[in-house]
């Protein structure tokens, strides 16, 4: 029997970028591309939160993901047909693959994920719902996307991301 650390140690399944979406800035419409340039260490271009590393600490929230997944399950929560990915402001949308299994559980495990042929990202951790979620999606929308918010990521290498992108693990080391 394989032990909970070699269980999370490795995931053989793969994902899809369905979209892209970016935040120019605080509160300004949601950018839908189908491409972006991810920078290594900062995010993506036209984003937002893409900015340099200051005094040698990456920030851990460069780039969000959310699973597709889970946009029927907070529709059917809230009572709606569905949700526009880009009401949740997160950058990419991600399908076939669990956003939570993409972080070990043990601190000391990093996981590098790969999407399409350039670009590595670490998932740091829980992308947790603002109180914004109320206004864009009405009563209860906050508490509907809590546990739903997806994932935040680093750029560890960057490159382009292409809405299609196939996103798996990466077992090679980062450099």
């Amino acid at each position: 029997m394989k032990t909970l650390r070699e269980l999370t140690s490795r995931y053989d399944g793969a994902g899809r970028i369905e979209a892209i979406l970016l935040r120019p800035a605080r509160h300004a419409p949601i950018q839908a591309v189908d491409q972006v340039e991810a920078i290594a260490g900062s995010g993506l271009a036209g984003d937002r939160y893409a900015r340099p590393v200051t005094h040698g600490a990456a920030r851990k929230r460069q780039v969000t993901l959310i699973q597709a997944e889970h946009l029927p399950v907070v529709a059917a929560l809230l009572g709606l047909a569905t949700i526009d990915p880009a009401a949740l402001r997160r950058n990419l949308l991600v399908s076939g693959l669990n956003l939570l299994a993409m972080r070990s559980p043990f601190p000391a495990t990093t996981m590098h994920w790969q999407i399409g042929a350039e670009v590595l990202i670490e998932v740091t951790g829980p992308c947790e719902p603002c109180s914004r979620m109320e206004t864009t999606l009405g009563p209860d929308g906050y508490q509907a996307m809590r546990g739903h918010g997806g994932m935040t990521a680093m750029v560890v290498r960057g490159g382009l991301v292409r809405v299609g992108d196939v996103v798996v693990q990466s077992l090679a080391p980062s450099n």
